[in-house]
């Protein structure tokens, strides 16, 4: 699962980066974009541990990319927010310090998806217009194309973002590979000033529907950085609050639409990201093709489950273990073993 973090100059997403990931922006990529890792901690891996003592843990990453800094006069915008396409989620890093106004931002970002996405669009449906006029032997094919298109076209056209419009099958099938940025989830840090002591002040007049958090990117920075005592000690002594890196990840995955599901033995105790709605075949493939291709059975069972029994033998003796068939759709903390013929 990718994230891609975007933000006007100087409104802190590079910071941001750093916080998540770990990882230092390198300076010779201010032009380019930067990609790293950030691990997905979850409170339950500790308990299937202490259930099955695993040899191994593996613990599911989000890839996290931080872009160049776009331009408030969004001149070259749409070229810097086309690296970002493949991302699954947009965090956009908005200013709130030094007299920002967090809406005028909102909006002005809106403008870049818009304009970045109405290139792209209006690109492919003025080819297919043209190409259309002359007898081809694809020529149906490129004008019930250009019927799904035409209806996106307007509603860009009209300032509007694609995630507002309710695409049909086919709408949807001929805009997949544009990976349009105006119909990707997309999560709003609003960075504040270090003294700011009201900061979801910030969040209010957010457009409706709008997934948001607002702290000190830097601050976060400089408290991660303290051992525990020192960061409780400052936290106290100046009235600021730390931010849960691991609570931000998790809310970047619900904006996402993104869950994890867990497969656990003696070998190993594994987290795995997954989409909301996706089928136990979706899992296997994910684990591996082949157990996708000769899919027979997922044996499920939930983490709240095995926790409050003890054990996966006394899940077995309260039939608690199910077996679900390839479209059964995955929960957040299933556990999963999946049987496939070889």
């Amino acid at each position: 699962m990718k994230i891609g973090i975007v933000g006007y100059q100087g409104a802190g997403k590079s910071t941001l980066f750093h916080w998540l990931t770990g990882v230092e922006p390198d300076l010779s990529l201010a032009h380019a974009t930067q990609m790293a890792t950030c691990t997905i901690v979850d409170p339950r891996v500790e308990p299937l541990c202490g259930i099955y003592q695993p040899k191994k843990i593996t613990q599911a990453m989000l890839n996290v990319v931080d872009t160049p800094g776009l331009s408030r006069t969004h001149e070259g915008n749409a070229g810097k927010l086309a690296a970002i396409r493949e991302a699954g989620c947009l965090v956009m890093v908005v200013a709130g310090f030094s007299g920002a106004s967090v809406k005028d931002d909102l909006q002005s970002f809106e403008e870049d998806l818009l304009l970045a996405d109405l290139d792209i669009v209006s690109g492919r449906v003025e080819k297919l217009r043209e190409s259309t006029k002359k007898p081809r032997p694809n020529r149906d094919k490129e004008l019930a194309e250009l019927q799904a298109l035409e209806p996106v076209l307007e509603q860009l056209e009209s300032g509007k973002a694609l995630r507002d419009l309710a695409l049909t099958d086919v709408q949807a099938r001929a805009t997949k590979s544009f990976q349009l940025l105006t119909d990707k989830p997309r999560f709003v840090v609003v960075n504040v000033a270090d003294d700011e002591t009201d900061p979801h002040q910030h969040l209010t007049g957010l457009p409706e529907g709008t997934i948001a958090s607002a702290f000190s990117i830097s601050l976060q920075m400089d408290l991660a950085q303290m051992d525990k005592e020192e960061r409780d000690e400052f936290c106290s002594e100046m009235g600021v609050a730390g931010v849960d890196r691991n609570e931000l990840v998790r809310q970047l995955m619900d904006a996402s639409q993104q869950m994890l599901f867990f497969t656990a033995g003696e070998k190993e105790v594994r987290t795995w990201l997954i989409r909301q709605g996706a089928t136990a075949e979706d899992a296997a493939a994910g684990i591996h093709t082949d157990l996708a291709r000769g899919f027979v059975r997922a044996e499920t069972m939930t983490c709240d489950d095995l926790f409050r029994v003890g054990s996966e033998r006394e899940i077995k003796a309260q039939n608690l273990m199910r077996k679900e068939h390839k479209e059964y759709v995955v929960q957040d903390g299933d556990i999963l073993h999946i049987l496939a013929s070889t």
